[in-house]
């Protein structure tokens, strides 16, 4: 079986010497875990390709219920991430978020497309970081059914409850309901208390910590 897919490698680990697994959130079969094999070698064709936050169209076959990538094509390797550790760091916090939240043979687009639409954003640089993470993070929680109840000035939700002020409570409901082209298209005089929100809330919701939010918040403050 063959597949033509759209790919962004959410994790890519050395495997023997000359090759790579992926995972990577597809735009057709939600999360795959991909053998690509000879990715290592020198001038290897698929090389680019097989990095952490590479969006490629891939080609891929299944036998014995393993996927292997037999052909790649590029289309954005957000290079100017690979110039920002805070940036990069942040972008693979990111995809460590998709990864938990994403399932394997599950229609992904609006996930894939969330993640493509903030390391864009990211690589850009036209709005802050401020705006991008508390944004991808609620809306990742909405679109993985945990949205944040928004009755009253409180987030809730399964036991969690955190009382918020005005402006951020104002941009929780914009993040929760804005289209998607829209999404970091928002304001406040201050983002601190949107940031820490948004984070306590997601970590409560899935239960668990992230490795790449550690070392983003150890890197978040370095300066070029």
């Amino acid at each position: 079986m063959y597949l033509t897919t759209k790919s962004l490698i959410l994790r890519s680990s050395v495997y023997k010497e000359s090759s790579r697994v992926l995972t990577a959130l597809t735009a057709d079969a939600g999360k795959l875990t991909i053998s690509a094999r000879g990715a290592l070698r020198k001038n290897s064709r698929i090389a680019a390709s097989v990095q952490p936050l590479a969006f490629s169209e891939m080609t891929l076959v299944n036998t014995r219920e393993r996927w292997t990538l037999t052909e790649a094509h590029i289309i954005e390797q957000f290079d100017e991430l690979s110039r920002d550790l805070p940036r990069f760091a942040l972008g693979i916090y990111f995809a460590e978020l998709l990864e938990a939240v994403s399932d394997e043979d599950a229609q992904s687009t609006a996930l894939l497309s969330l993640g493509l639409n903030a390391l864009y954003a990211l690589s850009l640089g036209a709005r802050p970081v401020d705006v991008i993470k508390p944004a991808f993070e609620t809306r990742l929680m909405c679109l993985s059914g945990y949205a944040p109840e928004l009755a009253s000035s409180s987030l809730s939700g399964s036991g969690f409850t955190r009382p918020v002020d005005a402006d951020t409570f104002s941009a929780l409901r914009y993040i929760v309901s804005c289209p998607a082209k829209k999404l970091y298209s928002f304001n406040l005089p201050s983002y601190t208390e949107l940031t820490r929100v948004s984070e306590d809330y997601l970590i409560s919701q899935l239960d668990r910590r992230f490795g790449a939010l550690d070392y983003y918040n150890s890197v978040k403050d370095i300066k070029d």
